[in-house]
């Protein structure tokens, strides 16, 4: 099976229903039409607004239906509120420690258990090629769960939109989204 992940377009903040930006929706515009030559078996997306508007323009250009997905939305870090907390330097601890939580929060290793269950669905569906939309996040785990070299340092690199392609027979992971 092929796996075709997208990060979301640009977007005004990180609330579920949080809209893209006019440059969202105009790279939202220029994703359909990259994606335009590639036929899924099924298109998943977060159920975030940012996700959803994201692959929108790409569904209504093929007259594909889009499915939703909470196995593939934003993971949250923690419901910390303490302005003084460092999330950037706590995120990249779970990189390293797999089942550190923090209040309110998910483990890096139930985020990938979560996008590992729904790949496992897709897989014994007999889904061959799926189009995947998320957050940056979540991609990078489920990269990493194909290439172990890609942690923290990987997903600061990301941009909105990302296009990558895991291809589960080879493990091998592509970036196919170069701007």
């Amino acid at each position: 099976m092929k796996i075709i992940a997208v990060r979301h377009c640009k977007a005004s903040g990180q609330e579920h229903d949080a809209p893209l930006t006019e440059e969202g929706f105009q790279q939202a515009e220029e994703l359909a039409r990259f994606l335009k030559g590639h036929r899924f078996d099924c298109v998943i997306s977060s159920p975030f607004k940012r996700a959803v508007d994201t692959i929108k323009s790409y569904a209504e250009l093929t007259h594909t239906e889009i499915k939703t997905d909470e196995r593939l939305a934003e993971r949250i870090l923690s419901t910390q509120t303490d302005p003084d907390w460092d999330w950037r330097f706590h995120l990249e601890r779970t990189y390293k420690e797999e089942h550190l939580t923090f209040p309110g929060g998910e483990s890096t290793f139930e985020a990938k258990q979560r996008v590992r269950s729904l790949i496992k669905e897709l897989k014994e569906a007999g889904h061959q090629s799926v189009l995947l939309v998320t957050h940056g996040n979540l991609m990078s785990l489920l990269i990493n769960l194909y290439d172990p070299s890609f942690g923290f340092k990987e997903w600061e690199l990301l941009r909105n939109p990302d296009v990558f392609m895991i291809d589960m027979q080879s493990n091998d992971v592509t970036n196919l989204w170069v701007v």
